[in-house]
């Protein structure tokens, strides 16, 4: 899709990407989210993405299933509606934690909300991180549920493909989104993998699909125990990280521009040469 149909702006506009140390505290969590997004909307954002989980990193996998919501109501997603209505922005809330229909479990829910607070998409993670190294074990299927649907969202920047953490080491996954202008990629990558793994697999993504890259995560010490990656960046088409925060709570920022992702395009047009097909 050619930015500038759908109405999409044609003009560099800024977007934001918010990074936290969540913790088991809902209500805490929410009022640094909430202090976080008004950083970024002052500083003239006007897309802000949050983190995989920023409403609660538990002390353990179950915990989430207990502040599980029910699709349209609940503290989190009111306070998503509220916030990106008060401060006139397109507010994607990171992941929050659905009711599912397997008992014990969560859907990881991904929600776009638009300036008025009305919610535009919702992707359930579909790809469940499994990982045993060492002292470290996450199996993610034991509490999530997955889901099925590759989702973008077209809005007034371009059109937007949704994806949560460890959906990045998928690239097929992305080109099946077939040609977004903006990747939002919330996630709470661990230290282990992420220092290794993590810049490379955003750029790649970005330069692959000559996108911009909105990559919001936890990054830091968790009450639990377990250490995130952060490094939270927004990178350009062309694999430029325009801005980063390595560790702990704060906004990363940076411009986003149609009409240098469209000359780039142009002049490498990478998407139009692909000789095998991408299918879901």
């Amino acid at each position: 899709m050619n930015q500038q149909q759908n109405g999409a702006v044609a003009r560099p506009f800024k977007v934001a990407a918010v990074q936290m140390a969540s913790g088991p505290n809902v209500a805490g969590n929410l009022g640094e989210a909430g202090h976080l997004i008004e950083k970024a909307a002052n500083a003239g954002a006007r897309l802000v993405v949050l983190p995989e989980y920023f409403p609660i990193m538990g002390m353990n996998d179950t915990d989430k299933v207990a502040v599980a919501e029910r699709p349209g109501s609940g503290l989190i997603q009111d306070f998503l509606r509220d916030a990106a209505r008060r401060h006139g922005i397109w507010l994607i809330g990171g992941s929050i934690p659905l009711v599912a229909s397997v008992p014990g479990k969560v859907l990881n829910t991904c929600l776009v909300f638009d300036d008025q607070g009305e919610q535009r998409a919702r992707y359930d993670k579909m790809h469940l991180f499994n990982f045993d190294f060492s002292n470290e074990h996450y199996h993610e299927a034991s509490t999530i549920e997955p889901g099925d649907e590759i989702v973008t969202v077209d809005s007034p920047f371009g059109r937007i493909g949704l994806s949560i953490c460890y959906d990045l080491r998928f690239p097929e996954f992305f080109r099946a989104m077939d040609k977004v202008d903006i990747i939002v990629l919330p996630s709470a990558f661990t230290e282990t993998t992420g220092k290794m793994h993590w810049e490379v697999l955003v750029r790649a993504r970005a330069i692959e699909n000559l996108a911009y890259v909105i990559a919001a995560a936890q990054g830091g010490y968790h009450v639990s125990g377990r250490e995130t990656h952060g490094n939270s960046m927004i990178v350009d088409p062309w694999g430029r990280i325009l801005d980063r925060l390595p560790r702990g709570s704060g906004v990363v920022i940076a411009d986003i521009d149609p009409a240098y992702q469209a000359r780039l395009r142009d002049s490498l047009p990478a998407l139009s040469h692909r000789v095998l097909a991408c299918s879901q």
